[in-house]
């Protein structure tokens, strides 16, 4: 049944002084990958050794300094991967590892033996904090949870005596602090400062404020960090950090609004993985300033590698319309969208403009490693803009507007029948119908001349040979150039009347062995019926005389190859 009378709203900070919205993102956090520890429990499968090992490698690859590799304490599996990692020699001098350990004594001592050997980790201990939890699971008052805190510290300053270790970084959670009253959120964290007593601006101690589970909406996170922020008597001394979750999908906002409250440091996983719902996405979040200009701080050009290793150590798949590393992400369907986006690319194009700027497209799909293969798919529902995109950015055909329709309608009738049509298809279907229509009448070759006319002009005098369902025919034509002259002939020894609506042309290649591609619009005369014909050569002249007979052939003999005449559609009005 569908109770909705079960449930109340969470409450809001009453922080009327909030300074947040009026900020924006400038930089990038620190960036803590979490992959190892939260990704990792909330696998099916968790990883093994090797996974964890190629799974570290890529993290290191992208350019994290602090990752957390586990609960060594914990598991023998983790505490055997970490020992790994420093026999191995693996952790690069500026990486930090992290450790996780509640505040128990006997796990904190397994965590100092876990990172003999390894410079500078961070050790993270936690405690839950939050009001439900005090009442239902520990049964505990406000004095005593403050108190577990208090006493993880102490247990940390000893083993670092005991251990001889002056290099700890020390991290403290409140777990569940979304839903801990603020004044006890920061009376404990204070009391842990009080107790560690060796925060200084030069070794700062991280306070992670952990959205373990969204209870309320972005903005609700946003004022609790920066009241924290603005409260905590030690900021100088503090890393303010985040560990946001995704219970309501609102992970990456509540994230990116936290930075502009003040986080210095975001706690996330690749893509997203996570207990439930899934822990912050820290790609989406690097991307999202990317898009904007501002450098993320991780080596984020290589998308497909990253989703390649996510997916072979988690054993999970990205959906494909995950942003940013999703199959379809960079894929328009709908007709008007991919007209837009071939418009923007080609207005960049014209332009010479420094910045990406393309409808649809918020970032530049090669920039992460993406193929524009994948951005423009044809099917029933894409208009003429989609089809244009795909020979223009696939295989270099400039095709006029006013031949977009019509070639799009020769595509839209096979996509009914089939569905999608790949741009290998759309190709063929090109030649098919436009470069390699050649018959009945197959031009063979032409010798352009110039002629003098009886009042002393000169003109173009074409003399065509040409094949005519297999019989040889010539002809001789004149006009005001090679296209003009041509069509006069044609008309003779066929007995038409056509006109040339437009002419276009453009190259195909760069250097010697350049071609061209001649674009051709005529009409006949007696139906009004138009078409285009396309002719390709390393000679213009013979690209363009091609294009003039294929529209011949398409407009007067299509009834011989297919049945039907060209688009009945493309009438003259």
């Amino acid at each position: 049944m569908y109770h909705i009378e079960r449930y109340r709203r969470n409450p809001v900070v009453d922080y009327p002084e909030r300074s947040w919205p009026d900020r924006e993102i400038g930089k990038a956090p620190v960036w803590c990958s979490v992959d190892l520890r939260d990704g990792n429990q909330a696998l099916v499968e968790p990883m093994v050794v090797e996974e964890k090992m190629e799974m570290f490698k890529l993290l290191l690859k992208l350019g994290f300094k602090e990752i957390e590799i586990g609960f060594p304490a914990a598991s023998q599996l983790e505490f055997d991967f970490l020992r790994q990692l420093a026999f191995r020699k693996m952790i690069p001098e500026d990486v930090h590892v992290q450790v996780l350990t509640q505040c128990r004594e006997h796990l904190i001592r397994r965590s100092f033996e876990a990172i003999e050997g390894i410079a500078n980790p961070i050790i993270h201990i936690y405690n839950s904090t939050n009001t439900l939890q005090r009442d239902v699971v520990f049964h505990a008052s406000r004095e005593e949870i403050r108190q577990i805190a208090v006493d993880g510290v102490r247990m940390v300053k000893r083993y670092m005596k005991e251990f001889g270790r002056s290099d700890i970084i020390l991290e403290y959670s409140p777990e569940s602090f979304m839903g801990t009253e603020l004044d006890f959120s920061l009376e404990v964290c204070e009391a842990v400062l009080d107790t560690w007593g060796m925060a200084t601006p030069e070794r700062k101690v991280i306070l992670n404020l952990p959205l373990t589970v969204e209870m309320n909406t972005p903005n609700v996170y946003a004022d609790q960090v920066e009241w924290m922020i603005r409260n905590l008597k030690q900021r100088e001394s503090v890393i303010v950090s985040v560990h946001p979750h995704n219970d309501r999908g609102t992970g990456v906002a509540a994230t990116e609004l936290s930075i502009l409250a003040g986080a210095d440091r975001v706690e996330g996983t690749l893509f997203g993985n996570g207990e439930r719902t899934g822990n912050v996405d820290i790609l989406t979040v690097a991307y999202n300033m990317f898009s904007q200009g501002i450098d993320p701080g991780l080596n984020l050009s290589n998308e497909q590698e990253i989703a390649e290793v996510y997916e072979r150590c988690t054993k999970m798949k990205i959906p494909p319309r995950h942003p940013y590393a999703g199959e379809l992400v960079f894929t328009a369907f709908s007709g008007s969208h991919q007209d837009a986006i071939n418009k923007g690319i080609q207005a960049m194009r014209d332009r010479n403009s420094a910045y990406w700027a393309v409808p649809y497209l918020p970032i530049d799909p090669s920039d992460i490693g993406r193929r524009y293969q994948p951005v423009v798919r044809i099917n029933s529902q894409s208009g003429k803009g989609g089809v244009a995109f795909i020979m223009d950015t696939f295989y270099g055909f400039h095709l006029p507007k006013g031949m977009h329709k019509e070639f799009a309608d020769i595509i839209q009738r096979i996509s009914e029948q089939q569905g999608e049509v790949a741009p290998e298809q759309i190709f063929s279907e090109f030649h098919r119908h436009y470069i390699d229509c050649k018959e009945p009448m197959h031009f063979r070759k032409c010798q352009i001349t110039d002629t003098e006319l009886e009042d002393g002009s000169f003109a173009t005098l074409a003399k065509c040979s040409f094949t005519d369902h297999g019989e040889e025919r010539r002809f001789e034509g004149v006009g005001n150039g090679p296209i003009d002259a041509v069509r006069h002939g044609i008309e003779t020894a066929l007995g038409i009347e056509i006109r040339v609506l437009d002419y276009s042309e453009h190259a195909l290649r760069q250097g010697s062995n350049a071609q061209a591609a001649s674009y051709i619009h005529i009409l006949d005369m007696e139906s009004g019926r138009t078409t285009y014909g396309v002719g390709i050569s390393s000679n213009i002249t013979r690209a363009s005389l091609r294009g003039v007979f294929s529209a011949v052939n398409r407009l007067f003999y299509a009834k011989e190859q297919d049945g039907e005449h060209p688009e009945e559609a493309h009438e003259e009005k």
